[in-house]
């Protein structure tokens, strides 16, 4: 989740208008365009299954202050470290002590990479000293969110009781979950709104391809992603597909139609001088016609909202793609190079939607749904199995990178990182499955093993 940015003077929302424009000023010319990358671990104590506290040596504070002592600055909430910062590079804490690294932009996969790998081996020094293990994972697969230990972040004591009785599974996508995201940047409505769409329509692929949360409280669910059904049932006001992406002329009117949607979710919370304030389920609609205790919307709150819009693919200041559970270190390199293939070349882009369009809303979700059972062998309603559809996306993704032509200092282009990727949709397993026969040949102790990223 977002770090708060510190509100300042910031200038008031007159209208929808001022929101669409807010797009509008973020639009950067292709020659500018970045990938950036986040990456999500859950904590153990070295050779346990127990959960870190916030506290006490070897804790999620003292992982936190182990980044300080290597060269980053502290990020505190009331006297509480919560993040550490370092040259746009930020390490931040989730609700249930998930470490979170949201990497800086680069214009190519190259350099995303290796800044992933100077992270994992920050991570590693850090696991030996302090007696912890970084598990990549979707969902942590020992104990409940009530188990877990919350962090003392503010934001949270107002987003838990909020999202809690909104889903049954609210707390659980606070407090378990893990994720690798990817960002990239637009230059127009109607290039925001291409790629809004088509990573949406291309999610169930990529969420079977990522399915890596097959075990939930210490035994196997049937599934292969547990964190698809913990979405399913969070808060579907602000979760899920977003159906007015795949309307007529969407891509033309893209900023408009995404802040009328956001106009209409309920806001969870009011930032004022360092306080959280509870909305009352209020909407920024109604926020911005009748005003809410006094206060009046400023463009910091609805910088706040989009922080608490959870959509499978999401509009910020860049596009979102959110739909795939932790996996280790070279499957998030692919992560970043497979969206950059598809969506950074126009032709891949309208080529892939090709192989994704077409499709009701109902199938779209079942999709979505069935990538969370069965993964690679789950089937794709236009014929075949999304490992068979993820195969062709990868093909069209290498010929997008291709075409982009981005080398590193071995002159290698950006098309090798969609390896890992290319075995998976070849072999039809997921990550899933073999953490899942780990977990059957040798216990919690090989499956462990098998999630360990540092």
């Amino acid at each position: 989740m977002s770090l708060d940015k510190r509100a300042g003077d910031s200038p008031p929302v007159r209208g929808p208008g001022d929101l669409v424009d807010w797009f509008r000023a973020r639009e950067r010319p292709p020659e500018e365009w970045k990938v950036g990358l986040e990456h999500e671990k859950v904590l153990l104590r070295a050779g346990t299954v127990e959960p870190v506290p916030y506290g006490g040596p070897g804790g999620v504070e003292a992982v936190l202050r182990g980044f300080v002592e290597q060269g980053y600055e502290p990020v505190e909430d009331e006297g509480r470290i919560i993040a550490a910062q370092h040259a746009g590079l930020t390490v931040s804490i989730e609700p249930g002590g998930q470490i979170e690294l949201s990497g800086r932009p680069f214009q190519d996969v190259h350099v995303v990479a290796a800044e992933l790998d100077r992270h994992r081996k920050k991570c590693e020094a850090l696991a030996e000293r302090l007696g912890v293990t970084f598990l990549a994972t979707g969902y942590r697969p020992w104990g409940t969110p009530r188990s877990s230990p919350w962090m003392p972040k503010s934001r949270y004591r107002v987003m838990r009781p909020f999202l809690a009785a909104r889903g049954r599974l609210a707390e659980d996508m606070m407090a378990m979950t893990g994720s690798g995201q990817a960002s990239f940047d637009f230059g127009s409505e109607p290039d925001a709104g291409e790629k809004l769409r088509l990573a949406l329509a291309a999610q169930p692929a990529v969420t079977a391809l990522y399915a890596n949360s097959p075990i939930v409280n210490g035994a196997p669910w049937g599934g292969r992603s547990f964190r698809v059904q913990v979405w399913e049932e969070t808060d579907p006001a602000r979760c899920g597909l977003l159906p007015f992406a795949f309307e007529e002329g969407f891509q033309d009117s893209a900023y408009r139609r995404y802040v009328e949607w956001a106009l209409d979710v309920p806001m969870v919370f009011l930032r004022r001088e360092g306080r959280y304030l509870e909305t009352g389920a209020r909407t920024f609609r109604a926020f911005l016609a009748e005003g809410l205790g006094g206060e009046r919307p400023t463009m910091a709150d609805w910088e706040d909202h989009l922080s608490c819009l959870f959509p499978d693919v999401r509009l910020k200041g860049v596009v979102e793609v959110r739909g795939a559970d932790a996996c280790d270190m070279e499957m998030t390199k692919a992560l970043a190079a497979f969206w950059k293939g598809l969506l950074y070349d126009r032709g891949a882009r309208l080529e892939a939607w090709e192989e994704v369009r077409g499709l009701d809303l109902a199938a779209r979700r079942q999709a979505v749904k069935d990538a969370g059972r069965q993964a690679l062998a789950a089937p794709w309603p236009r014929g075949g199995t999304l490992g068979q559809l993820a195969g062709r996306l990868l093909a069209i993704s290498a010929e997008g990178l291709c075409r982009q032509n981005c080398c590193g200092e071995k002159g290698e282009d950006e098309r090798h990182w969609l390896d890992p990727l290319r075995e998976r949709a070849l072999s039809g397993r997921s990550p899933a499955d073999e953490a899942l026969e780990a977990f059957e040949r040798g216990g919690d102790r090989a499956l462990v093993a098998k999630l360990r990223c540092a």
